[in-house]
């Protein structure tokens, strides 16, 4: 089994670590798989207006640097832990309401795409750059230092049939409404600190490669999850 992480936030977004420790930690720590995936914020609110100011986010300017880096230290770890990285973003819609929030992982993406597209754009954009699409932290959280982001998981059946996997377990939360749904699933740290390292995590029983990972996740045949520990 694949020992996998698919949500991680470096200092190119919100996250507090920079990339070449992140991928130092994760390799240190025995991972197969992780996705690097800061943020891209919506620019249409003062949410995003002040995210895009403060630089927690990655632009349409700063994504060409922001993937060559990330190629660099895939080349880098897996030379070093047999890691496999993958370049990825977390499309962030934030809003003042629960309702109008969502937030997806875009797992594999090659070219930019804006937060602010309408939903169907940007899903069928990530489709077109054959990315796996994630609904993460798609319920009720603990951490109620940010707004939950609802949307997804309220319009279900519209969205769904465009979402690879939904997030079941993110950082120390579970969503048994994921389960109940049977919707395919994965896990992850929503890394932001190093502490968050010790997290839920994926587990794929594939080969590790791009291609069996992605066919792995939406098949959801052979994943499962773990509560890493230290």
């Amino acid at each position: 089994m694949l020992l996998c992480d698919f949500h991680i936030h470096t200092k190119y977004s919100d996250g507090s670590v920079g990339l070449r420790r992140t991928v130092d930690l994760f390799g240190q720590a025995g991972f197969d798989v992780i996705a690097i995936t800061d943020h891209v914020v919506n620019g249409d609110n003062p949410f995003g207006k002040l995210a895009n100011r403060f630089k927690f986010s990655v632009t349409g300017e700063s994504f060409e640097t922001y993937m060559s880096d990330i190629a660099e230290e895939a080349e880098r770890a897996w030379d070093r832990y047999g890691l496999l990285i993958i370049p990825g973003v977390e499309i962030t819609k934030n809003s003042f309401s629960s309702d109008k929030s969502a937030h997806l992982l875009l797992i594999d993406i090659k070219e930019f795409i804006p937060a602010s597209w309408d939903y169907e754009k940007i899903f069928l954009e990530a489709k077109k750059q054959d990315a796996l699409i994630v609904a993460c932290h798609p319920h009720r959280t603990s951490d109620k230092t940010f707004v939950d982001t609802l949307f997804l998981w309220n319009n279900r059946d519209k969205y769904a049939r465009y979402i690879d996997a939904w997030e079941i377990a993110n950082r120390d939360d579970v969503f048994n409404v994921i389960s109940l749904k049977k919707y395919p699933y994965i896990a992850g740290s929503d890394f932001h600190k190093v502490r968050h390292l010790y997290s839920w995590k994926s587990l794929l029983n594939c080969k590790k490669d791009m291609e069996s990972i992605k066919q792995c996740i939406r098949s959801n045949w052979g994943v499962a999850i773990t509560l890493f520990r230290n």
